[in-house]
């Protein structure tokens, strides 16, 4: 195996109680964004919400940019959405001095237009609270009773804020590939973003799984830096005293770990030293990163899950839960179900 295979990260609650397929049918994937902010109904942005069903965000605003006669760089959306799956999403069209087009002509078989409005600015990368996740495991095989025990464990003490795999590419070729990019490989902006990102991703997973598998990864540890939940505000503690360890119990506030780039890591003693040891275990990504102008920044180390429903119908576990931009609803399947992508 090599040094940058993706592995199986430690689990929080011991590993999967059950198996079952996710994506048998989009509809068993319902993704629907949480905006970060209200559109003020006014501007030259027109903003859409979308549902689309086994299309791609990127397919859908190359349609978009041709149905509105806007040139690409022109549309606008928060995330990219799983494509095998039902998602309903935000995208804005800059139409300056224009009238909307009659949107319901955009429609299709698997394009519905839900909302217009307008807008002042364009609708910016990362501009969510999150996303509302409704999916539907089927063929569901194991013990209800240690499944609900699970589950109730996540809802009530968080997950482990992993990037999914998918965050990795095809085999985690993605992080090879940016290898490939460090030593001189010219690709196109796009994919270069890509790459960096996957590179980000496995330093981050590689450093949350070392205090999963030494169970600190929701506890102090000294020179830590923490977040506050469903926010980008951290902070430093001048001393791991009760206080801190009580939000932490209480899940308002998590430790972070670093995304690893240019600038300081912002965290001292244990948590610095524990960072450069296993950020020093690949140092071709560490230095290609910085190289590469990236900046460094913090992301949380758990992700509470308050909202979390489940019910068995009949070989079908169905869930619901709501998450913060950015995290993975796989990362919360892995700790229940042992999943076949269809």
């Amino acid at each position: 195996m090599s040094l940058y295979s993706i592995p199986a990260w430690p689990y929080v609650y011991g590993g999967p109680s059950g198996s079952g397929k996710i994506r048998v049918l989009p509809a068993d994937f319902n993704v629907e964004e949480i905006l970060a902010f209200e559109p003020s109904g006014s501007g030259e942005h027109a903003f859409l919400r979308i549902r689309k069903t086994g299309e791609n965000t990127e397919y859908v605003a190359r349609q978009l940019a041709r149905f509105a006669e806007a040139r690409q760089r022109d549309i606008g959306f928060a995330g990219l959405k799983d494509r095998h799956a039902v998602t309903t999403q935000w995208f804005s069209v800059w139409l300056p001095g224009k009238p909307d087009p009659d949107w319901a002509a955009f429609a299709s078989a698997s394009i519905e237009v839900l909302q217009a409005v307008r807008h002042a600015r364009k609708l910016q990368r990362g501009a969510l609270a999150g996303n509302r996740f409704n999916l539907v495991i089927r063929d569901w095989k194991g013990d209800q009773d240690e499944a609900n025990a699970r589950l109730t464990a996540v809802k009530a003490s968080g997950f482990a804020n992993y990037f999914g795999e998918q965050r990795f590419g095809h085999q985690g070729r993605n992080v090879e590939q940016a290898l490939s990019l460090f030593q001189g490989k010219k690709v196109g902006r796009e994919q270069r973003g890509i790459y960096l990102s996957a590179a980000r991703s496995f330093l981050f997973n590689q450093l949350l799984a070392a205090r999963v598998a030494a169970q600190n990864w929701n506890l102090p540890l000294p020179g830590d830096v923490y977040m506050f939940d469903r926010s980008h505000s951290r902070f430093k503690a001048d001393a791991q005293d009760q206080a801190i360890a009580g939000r932490l119990k209480a899940g308002e506030i998590h430790p972070t770990g670093v995304l690893w780039g240019q600038g300081a890591s912002g965290v001292s003693e244990a948590a610095s030293a524990l960072e450069a040891e296993v950020i020093g275990r690949f140092p071709e990504l560490a230095e290609g990163l910085q190289k590469s102008g990236v900046e460094s920044e913090r992301r949380p180390l758990r992700v509470n899950v308050p909202d979390l429903a489940w019910r068995f119908v009949e070989d079908q576990l169905h869930l619901s839960f709501s998450l913060p931009a950015g995290s993975y609803a796989t990362a919360l399947l892995r700790e229940v179900v042992d999943w076949e992508d269809q």
